[in-house]
């Protein structure tokens, strides 16, 4: 993150402070880093390697900071974050929405066999989901197998919504929620559509933000809140006129997280989890954007000089 600060204050040292931000229950050094900042009156460059005495005014105060599994303070600045867009000069959000679409993002889990002694929670082995879909990676390109047609590769029936609905944040879930269905299923979304997805977290298993992240797109961050995303209730919370615009975005552990964008970018773009172990163990998927009506609106072909990590043939002779 980069920041830009007008030093317009009383001529000074100040001090700048971090502290790292965890929900996760893993140790680690929660220590805060810290530096200082002097500046004085003036334009003058002449004295900037001074060294700093105790004349030069009294010792900064070193701030006070939250604690770093505060998730509320997380939240607070992540919400307080703004575009540079207005209303008199706006972004190109959405206003009206053609697809609206939900993902819950789960730790799971899957039974071991008789044989087979796993380290999970209950001799399980840990997996991960969207909409409880454990993403298999298949041993072919999906692209390819779009462009060529070969979509017995994978399927287009990603749910845009999930199959189970309960209280995703509950602090105990019954072990039935824990065990997602394995698949390489693939959400399709119409060219220029516009798109809102909310990213709902959950407590299956154990709770912790997710940073999801999107290839071939950049998103608004429309929206974020704790506890269970209501549809009635927390779009009226929205920011529609100055909302940052990113590429990952981190949901909060046992909440949510809305995003917007325009299906404009036709192709088959990864999206997934930024933690990677829960990428491996199935928290991703694909967004398939069909083509337009032009050529200048669809894919293109490979090119020439691409790898041949996979052989064409298998694309050419084995459609559907």
């Amino acid at each position: 993150m980069d920041a830009l600060i007008h030093t317009n204050q009383k001529p000074g040292r100040y001090y700048m402070a971090a502290r790292a931000y965890s929900s996760g229950n893993v140790s680690f050094d929660n220590t805060t880093t810290t530096a200082i900042i002097q500046y004085r009156s003036g334009h003058s460059t002449e004295n900037c390697n001074e060294t700093v005495t105790d004349s030069d005014g009294p010792a900064p105060l070193l701030p006070q900071l939250p604690d770093y599994n505060d998730t509320r303070a997380f939240l607070y600045f992540v919400q307080s974050l703004r575009s540079l867009a207005s209303h008199e000069h706006p972004c190109d959000l959405p206003q009206e929405i053609d697809t609206n679409l939900v993902a819950t993002l789960s730790v799971n889990a899957y039974i071991c066999g008789a044989n087979n002694t796993c380290e999970g929670p209950n001799g399980t082995r840990f997996a991960a989901s969207m909409n409880n879909i454990s993403f298999n990676v298949p041993s072919v390109d999906i692209l390819e197998a779009y462009y060529y047609q070969a979509e017995r590769v994978f399927t287009q029936d990603f749910p845009p919504f999930p199959p189970l609905v309960f209280n995703f944040t509950a602090e105990y879930l019954p072990l039935e929620y824990e065990i997602p269905q394995p698949g390489t299923r693939v959400l399709a979304l119409r060219y220029n559509s516009t798109v809102e997805m909310v990213f709902q977290g959950t407590n299956v298993v154990g709770g912790i933000d997710h940073p999801m992240h999107l290839h071939g797109y950049n998103f608004y961050i429309v929206g974020s809140g704790l506890g269970n995303f209501n549809p009635v209730r927390d779009p009226l919370t929205y920011n529609l006129v100055d909302p940052p615009q990113r590429n990952t975005v981190i949901v909060p552990i046992n909440g949510w997280t809305a995003i917007r964008f325009r299906a404009n970018n036709p192709g088959v773009w990864f999206m997934h989890c930024h933690l990677e172990r829960h990428m491996t163990w199935g928290m991703d998927t694909v967004i398939l954007v069909k083509n337009g009506g032009t050529r200048k609106t669809s894919i293109l072909p490979p090119p020439d000089y691409m790898p041949p990590c996979t052989s064409d043939d298998y694309f050419r002779f084995s459609g559907p």
